[in-house]
């Protein structure tokens, strides 16, 4: 539902302007990192230095996982001699989706274990969990569809991917509920993992792409952009209480 509702209002009022909604997404991005995520994780009983070492870990991980991806793809771009056409370079730039979707799946699979530890504590308790996370994760999702439609994906593609990153949600679920024991010890490590994602393509690979529009023409509906992202993950956050104590 979530991913529904975000691609028909990306694909309809976003499309035409996917490189100026780029703010709105590092605005959604962050604000879901360090206003959501984050603070649900450090509010658990888990030592805060772990937490942080993990933090540490997947801003590493994600910067090996695009340099991966640029060592692939670095023989073959534009003015090489090779005849691609252009716009080459932009579908290379595929890779910050795939990271997006990478860290959106691990969000989704803390997700679906808290909407599983919900209902074994009280199916009306975990009914209404699973509608705020819905409503929640509209605005992530929206941002998603920016990144990914500025990496080059297709409309479909970009729903199709999206959708099977949300199957984690389920994957999630079912280990929640089978192992929840253990499995709820993990979800600050996860919701860490996820956020150094979030943090990662926002700052290294979306502002990037802003600061090169410098002028200050520019630079106000950059900032005003931001701030409706932000504001955006607020509102929704306190209109359906989405707040997990670990």
């Amino acid at each position: 539902m979530s991913i529904s509702a975000a691609a028909l209002f990306s694909f309809s009022l976003l499309s035409r302007a996917v490189e100026r909604m780029v703010s709105m997404s590092v605005g959604i991005l962050l604000s879901t990192s360090l206003l959501h995520a984050l603070p649900e994780a450090f509010e658990s009983t888990v030592d805060p230095h772990s937490l942080f070492a993990t933090l540490l870990g997947g801003l590493f991980a994600f910067f090996l996982l695009e340099k991966f991806a640029v060592l692939r793809h670095s023989h073959h771009h534009e003015g090489d001699g090779h005849g691609h056409a252009h716009g080459h370079d932009l579908h290379e730039a595929g890779r910050a989706g795939w990271m997006i979707l990478v860290g959106d799946g691990l969000h989704n699979f803390t997700d679906g274990i808290l909407i599983a530890a919900a209902f074994l504590a009280d199916p009306k308790l975990g009914l209404v969990t699973a509608l705020a996370i819905t409503a929640h994760e509209i605005p992530q999702e929206i941002g998603d569809f920016i990144v990914l439609m500025n990496a080059g994906f297709t409309r479909v593609r970009a729903y199709v991917y999206n959708l099977l990153s949300s199957a984690m949600a389920i994957l999630g679920g079912l280990v929640g509920y089978f192992t929840l024991g253990n499995g709820a010890q993990a979800i600050p490590y996860v919701l860490v993992l996820a956020s150094s994602g979030f943090i990662y393509i926002a700052v290294s690979d979306l502002m990037p792409q802003m600061q090169r529009r410098a002028t200050l023409r520019e630079t106000v509906p950059q900032l005003l952009l931001i701030a409706a992202g932000v504001a955006i993950v607020l509102l929704i956050t306190k209109l359906t209480g989405r707040h997990a104590h670990i």
